[in-house]
């Protein structure tokens, strides 16, 4: 890792399930990035700003209720109006595979779907926000 990467992780909306963002908060924590959870039922001005304050190199949203065409873009508009389009945002979640295109083309850099590996999740952010430090 070229450096220590802050990762906010978000449950945007009414889902009240947050075990696998706080498994994966807790893999990216072990794997040396510095994770702020924010907890359940956020809105997305709530996660935005926690991205601000928090200064963060990366959003991940935990996405269960199928709310994700609404929230997602919501979220990025957000962050867009607030100069912070370079944060890298993941997904993860129930995301059906015909959801996966629109969240792309919205501004996700990758959607993480169940069955996917803590490691490789870690992995994939690191690699990706290493990418991002060498191109500034």
């Amino acid at each position: 890792m070229e450096r220590t990467y802050r990762v906010v992780v978000a449950k945007p909306g009414l889902d009240g399930h947050d075990r696998g963002a706080k498994v994966i908060a807790r893999a990216l924590r072990d794997a040396g990035f510095e994770v702020v959870y924010t907890g359940l039922h956020q809105t997305p001005e709530q996660i935005v700003q926690a991205v601000i304050q928090e200064d963060a190199d990366a959003l991940g949203l935990s996405l269960l209720s199928g709310a994700h065409l609404v929230l997602v873009p919501r979220i990025v508009a957000l962050l867009k109006e607030s100069g912070r389009e370079d944060v890298l945002l993941v997904v993860g979640g129930i995301i059906p595979d015909d959801d996966m295109g629109a969240l792309e083309a919205a501004g996700v850099a990758r959607v993480f779907t169940p069955g996917a590996s803590l490691a490789e999740i870690g992995s994939w952010l690191e690699s990706a926000l290493d990418s991002r430090e060498h191109a500034l």
